[in-house]
């Protein structure tokens, strides 16, 4: 018999499933990725070559662009910034007991070679500024997908073949439902 005694600490009691905090509240209270692997790199640089500025003035810019719906902590943007430094893209200036950072030649190459990544980057921005805004699901919906992530964890790796075209077909068919659209009234009485 299963103990669901540790489970429930953490359930809103109905259904044994988790509670979630919210849209944009992912892996342990973080925030969601916003960002795929190098794009912050390649937006601190673009945002550096527009204007020489703090790490404190590039977290604001960076927490306008998602309009206040996400601010990166500085502990992923100053060791971006040491990193970009190192590497000789950027130049850091003490400045009043700040570093200044500006663009160095090699930075605006680099920029320069990948206008096209940065353009991917700021697309993908705005799609994570709709998401995290609650614009793309609203939280029922966003604790509904989470419980079903839950429910095919818990499975623990305990697939039978004809549990795998089960799960297979239900999730097929609830995702050509949503696609689908709501049932008009006469489309209703057919389906029963």
């Amino acid at each position: 018999m299963r103990d669901h005694h540790s489970h429930r600490e953490h359930s809103d009691g109905r259904d044994g499933f988790e509670k979630r905090p919210g849209p944009g509240r992912e892996r342990g209270g973080r925030g969601p990725r916003v960002f795929a692997p190098g794009d912050l790199k390649l937006l601190l640089l673009a945002l550096i070559a527009e204007q020489p500025c703090h790490g404190y003035d590039l977290i604001r810019q960076i927490e306008s662009m998602f309009d206040g719906a996400y601010s990166p902590s500085p502990g992923v943007i100053y060791p971006t910034l040491t990193f970009l430094e190192e590497s000789e893209l950027i130049l850091g200036d003490a400045d009043g007991g700040k570093k200044r950072y500006a663009i160095t030649d090699a930075g605006r190459q680099s920029l320069g070679e990948q206008a096209i990544a940065l353009d991917g980057v700021r697309m993908r921005i705005e799609v994570s500024k709709r998401s995290l805004r609650g614009h793309d699901r609203p939280a029922e919906i966003h604790e509904a997908v989470h419980n079903l992530r839950h429910a095919l964890q818990m499975h623990h790796g305990r697939w039978s073949p004809e549990e795998i075209l089960r799960v297979r077909d239900l999730l097929n068919n609830t995702a050509k439902a949503i696609v689908d659209g709501p049932l008009t009234p006469a489309a209703q009485e057919n389906a029963q």
